[in-house]
């Protein structure tokens, strides 16, 4: 009996032994070599990486003001883990977040497998809508706590907003839907103003709120840094009014107005025709968003000429004083005609007159390959630089692929195409005395605290043609704009301007010349001193009277910025008036110089 007993506490203590043994050795098993898997498994369940949005930096105008900006809205995100009643989180989202409740009920339910198991699990962090506006945020919150319903939570953004709509939509372009730039600014400076995104491991309780002393790795969000351009709102104001108040009196297929420092190549203001509104532009054509004054290339006409005059006077060929035999308004041997007979013309008076055959026999003096240096040389042919994406160089033709004309046809700008700021760039050579000037269009990026991370100083590419030829060239010019010349009508009362018309001829299918014309007007002012030069370009206006020259349709446009750029830049006027014959265009809009225009004709 006490043998049995004794046998029996022995199985016992060995089964019970047995049993603590296999036990130990699973929980050695879950302990040691399971370890990191099922560490794995619960931070899938209790931990997961939240993303800290960096900011987007601003941009602002060269006084400051803001052009983009970030407004403060909300991500919102779900946790499949924690949704308890789908059907009822679907109820109280989809309106407000104005999600159709099918798919958004497909997205909550979401589920995934991970690696090396073999059960799906509900995906943890989605992401159902970005930029939510704060309100409708809270209004969310509220309700899911009345319900009891947990799993959805906010996170902070921003999203990017454009205080002024449509004004200089072509130079600040966009961001898309996943805060990358596009176009403008945004697109070539996206590297500096997207910043870096931060991140940070949370663990939260049953009840999906976070385990502050469980929190894990972190980095801080990095932030865009900041952009300042060099245009000025007030004058992108008055340019953009102005083309405003011009597209309703001509209705063009395009314009450009580009208006520039010349001796520091910077961009006070520039606009194209048509626009688009920078808040809503998912709404915008295709063609609307194209820069033009970058990527559209014409045949620049009679401003073309300022190059010609430049070089001949520059390699002293000639004297302003030089006469030339314009052939009486007829060049048999390349059949040039001018707009009137002359006999001799000084080189002066060539481009007063905008003489096609005069500029033809300066080019020939200067000879093929000669004259093809000083194209090239003033920036024709090539990108100027600007850091704007999408810039085409134009098309300049080398000599071996000319015709035994194009000699007598490229000076009068033909057989050639330039961009609006290059043609721009290249009066601005003029103005400054013969320096060919990288266009700049950015001033400075600074960061957060304020330090210059980048900057943008004034660049001279080249020099394009000596001082005494270009001082010859403005005293023409300023011709140009008086009362006899072909830009009357771009005169500014009280200032002395200096300009060139430009008026060409487009092609047709067929390769012939059509009676659609790309007018222009580059100039500047003060012709002594210049503040600023601007380009108006106008392609195919129709005015309502007269024809749609360069100097009846661009040159008004110009006379009226130029009045307005005075009084906001405080010019210092003359002391006596200049052309009182026009002083009536002090305050008229480009509406009201119509009758002007046809006078003028």
């Amino acid at each position: 009996m006490i043998r049995s007993a004794k046998t029996r506490a022995l199985i016992t203590c060995c089964f019970l032994a047995g049993c603590f043994t296999v036990f130990s050795v699973r929980l050695v098993h879950l302990q040691v070599t399971m370890h990191e898997e099922y560490a794995a498994k619960a931070a899938e369940k209790h931990v997961n990486k939240q993303v800290a949005y960096a900011r987007r930096g601003i941009i602002q105008d060269i006084n400051g003001e803001l052009l983009a900006q970030n407004e403060p809205v909300k991500v919102a995100i779900a946790d499949g883990s924690m949704i308890e009643d789908f059907e009822a989180v679907a109820d109280v989202l989809a309106g407000r977040l104005e999600l159709e409740r099918g798919a958004l009920l497909e997205k909550l339910k979401s589920e995934y497998k991970p690696e090396g198991g073999e059960a799906k699990l509900p995906v943890r962090y989605i992401v159902l809508k970005k930029k939510v506006p704060e309100s409708v945020a809270l209004e969310i919150k509220g309700e899911l706590m009345t319900k009891k319903l947990r799993g959805i939570y906010f996170e902070q953004a921003s999203e990017r907003l454009y205080p002024n709509g449509q004004m200089l939509c072509h130079v600040l372009g966009y961001v898309n839907s996943t805060g990358t730039g596009v176009e403008g600014i945004e697109r070539a400076l996206d590297r500096y103003l997207r910043g870096h995104d931060g991140y940070r491991y949370i663990e939260r309780d049953r009840t999906g709120r976070e385990i502050v002393p469980y929190r894990g790795q972190e980095r801080s969000a990095r932030d865009g840094y900041s952009v300042r351009l060099t245009v000025d709102m007030g004058l992108q104001s008055i340019v953009e009014d102005e083309l405003a108040s011009a597209v309703k009196l001509y209705n063009p297929k395009m314009a450009s107005i580009v208006l520039m420092r010349p001796q520091t190549g910077e961009i006070l203001a520039l606009a194209n025709y048509p626009n688009f509104d920078l808040n809503n532009q998912e709404l915008a054509k295709e063609a609307d968003r194209k820069n033009r004054a970058i990527m559209d290339m014409v045949e620049p006409g009679s401003t073309f000429k300022i190059v010609t005059v430049a070089a001949a006077l520059t390699e002293k060929l000639v004297r302003p004083d030089t006469e030339i035999f314009c052939e009486n308004g007829y060049f048999s041997w390349c059949k040039l005609n001018d707009h009137h007979g002359y006999g001799s013309l000084t080189v002066n008076d060539i481009l007063v007159k905008s003489s096609n055959i005069g500029v033809a026999k300066l080019a020939m003096q200067l000879g093929d390959r000669k004259f093809y240096e000083y194209v090239r040389r003033f920036g024709f042919g090539e990108r100027t630089g600007i850091n704007l994406p999408g810039e085409i160089g134009g098309l300049v033709h080398p000599p071996h692929n000319w015709s035994k004309i194009s000699i007598t046809r490229i000076p009068m700008g033909h057989e050639v195409g330039a961009t609006p700021l290059q043609v721009t760039t290249a009066m601005a050579a003029i103005a400054n005395g013969g320096k060919l000037m990288l266009p700049q269009i950015v001033r400075e990026i600074t960061d957060e605290a304020g330090n210059v991370v980048a900057q943008f100083p004034p660049q001279e590419v080249r020099r394009v043609a000596s001082q005494e030829a270009t001082e010859a060239v403005r005293e023409a010019l300023i011709q140009v704009v008086g009362p006899k010349g072909t830009a009357a009508l771009a005169q500014v009362p009280g200032y002395l301007v200096a300009g060139k018309t430009g008026t060409s001829q487009k092609l047709n299918a067929e390769g012939r010349y059509s009676k659609k014309y790309v007018a222009s007007f580059v100039g500047y002012m003060p012709a002594n001193d210049p503040a600023f030069v601007a380009l108006v370009l106008f392609d195919e206006a129709q005015p309502k009277t007269g024809s749609g020259y360069g100097g009846q349709v661009a040159g008004p446009v110009f006379a009226n910025i130029g009045i307005r750029a005075a009084r906001y830049l405080n010019l210092p006027p003359m002391p006596e008036p200049v052309a009182p014959v026009t002083t009536s265009l002090v305050n008229m809009s480009t509406s009201q110089t119509t009758a002007l225009r046809a006078a003028a004709r």
